[in-house]
């Protein structure tokens, strides 16, 4: 078959459509809410030289993560064997952090290793010093279970011990071992989805597919740095903390474009810190990878390909490339929303009228875990808040945006799986900050514990407000409390804090910032 654009756009739905079906799959067979509901995962195929050929639209802080893992597992074994099945979540060999547990699995044709297939997800509790595996932590090794890559299946037949170690560091096992083997089940229909491809169009078609997929995605993401003029440009912006005090941590960006080329150095970002905020290089390339493409007018087919144009440098030693064992569940999930407002602050002096101000900038991280009668519990979430608006028009409201993809947990599904009351869900109206365009408002979501529970918010934005861009106004900073026998103090962006049954938790999440000048009434 020869490759032409018809072909190119029906192997890429191919790929793609094994992907999508592995998490439709991933969730239906899930046991968690945060799974289930809140759909945090992420699958992907890659090609049998770990690159990536297509993720499904899960989650994009996973975009540049997937990858490392895969390569991980490739640099771990010498040689894999059909049915086998390689599972890790160390974030300094390929992961991102503890509770993200990434499944990896090898297809073969002809005795040929073709292909991987991969899935990502959340698992609301690894371990560690607070329920939830979300920490205020302040080394790796509090935050949870760190697994290295190994053979969960060999040649087909599971590893029990592995298995039962896995399990029993969860403070939920039964919901682990689910959503363990949900994974699991989503890797076998990705398997026989690309073994289906490799009998229907042959071995050497799809591969020869998959490669012209590649390039053609290099292709795009080349035009897209074509259309940004040359240049070098500028933007800091900061963490409010690290869980351990409330302090500025400058995350400094320059962007050199030259051509269908472009460099991203964070060179000058703060050195490691003590706390939690810490990120993984794979974490900086997939928030900036991510904000490339936000920039192409069409939809780019994530992978490989669309990597190669953009070299990013982290240098070691700082909170975006710490040296082992330092903390990091916090860079994930907030770190990496602040990096993608400094890029697109700095890619709005290029752009003025393509970049959106900026949005929320957090996922308003919710752990909680305790236990109610004989059952432990425990549970996490995220919550949306406000986009950024842009040209185009205003920012949305109560929606989780950047490096986060997911939905939020409806209020019966939390409350039917634990001993808590949502008393208040909606939006802050008037949060969005003002101009010719809004900024999205964010959300109020108010808790009440039925049973004695550890809570732990892990939150940015509560200090530093969401920049307008072109006159545009900053949206409104979120805010974070604790109400204890009708007494309400207003915590830091990142607290934890043991709760008696009565006790209440009010997350109030940030707004967008407001794009130019409003537009004067006659």
């Amino acid at each position: 078959m020869p490759v032409d654009a018809i072909s190119l756009e029906v192997f890429k739905n191919l790929f793609e459509a094994a992907a999508e079906e592995m998490g439709v799959t991933l969730r239906r067979a899930s046991f968690s809410p945060n799974i289930r509901e809140r759909l945090d995962f992420s699958c992907a195929v890659f090609d049998g030289e770990a690159r990536m050929i297509a993720q499904a639209a899960h989650i994009p802080v996973h975009l540049g993560s997937m990858p490392a893992s895969v390569a991980a597992a490739v640099a771990e074994f010498e040689e894999f064997f059909p049915g086998d099945l390689v599972v890790l979540n160390d974030p300094y060999r390929g992961g991102t952090h503890l509770p993200d547990i990434t499944m990896i699995s090898p297809i073969f044709a002809g005795g040929d290793l073709c292909y991987f297939v991969a899935s990502r997800a959340h698992h609301a509790d690894v371990g560690g010093m607070t329920p939830g595996s979300s920490p205020l932590s302040t080394e790796l090794y509090q935050e949870g279970l760190i697994i290295p890559p190994l053979k969960l299946r060999l040649s087909g037949w599971i590893n029990e011990g592995a298995m039962d170690l896995l399990v029993a560091n969860s403070r939920n096992p039964a919901e682990r071992l689910g959503d363990l083997e949900a994974q699991m089940a989503a890797n076998r229909i990705g398997e026989q989805r690309l073994l289906d491809m490799m009998v229907e169009h042959g071995v050497e078609d799809t591969i020869e597919h998959a490669s012209a997929l590649l390039a053609y995605s290099r292709r795009m993401t080349e035009a897209v740095i074509a259309g940004i003029p040359d240049g070098v440009y500028h933007y800091r912006d900061a963490m409010e903390g690290d869980g351990q005090a409330e302090f500025e941590i400058p995350i400094q960006v320059e962007i050199a474009v030259r051509g269908e080329t472009m460099t991203v150095d964070f060179t000058g970002s703060a050195p490691q810190v003590t706390g939690n905020v810490n990120a993984v290089p794979a974490i900086v390339r997939s928030a900036t990878w991510y904000c490339v493409r936000l920039m192409a007018e069409e939809d780019i087919p994530v992978n490989h390909g669309c990597f190669q144009p953009v070299e990013v440098i982290t240098p070691a030693g700082s909170f975006l490339n710490p040296r082992f064992p330092a903390a990091v569940v916090g860079g994930n999930t907030e770190t990496s929303q602040r990096i993608v407002d400094t890029v697109l602050g700095a890619l709005a002096q290029a752009l003025p009228t393509v970049a959106p101000a900026a949005s929320l900038g957090t996922m308003n991280n919710f752990a909680v875990g305790g236990v109610d009668g004989a059952e432990q519990f425990v549970y996490y979430e995220t919550l949306g808040g406000g986009h950024g608006a842009s040209s185009r028009g205003d920012g949305l409201s109560g929606r989780h945006c950047h490096m986060s993809n997911t939905l939020n947990t409806p209020v019966e599904a939390l409350e039917y799986s634990l001993p808590m009351r949502v008393l208040r869900y909606h939006l802050r109206e008037g949060s969005g900050g003002g101009g010719r365009h809004r900024g999205g408002d964010g959300i109020a979501r108010e808790y009440e514990m039925l049973a004695p529970a550890t809570i732990t918010i892990n939150s940015e934005r509560r200090l530093r407000a969401p920049y307008g861009l072109n006159g545009g106004a900053p949206g409104r900073c979120g805010v974070n409390a604790v109400i204890r026998q009708g007494d309400t103090e207003i915590v830091s962006g990142k607290h934890s804090a043991k709760l008696e049954a009565g006790d209440r938790v009010i997350i109030e999440t940030p707004g967008g910032g407001g794009w130019g000048q409003p537009i004067p009434l006659d």
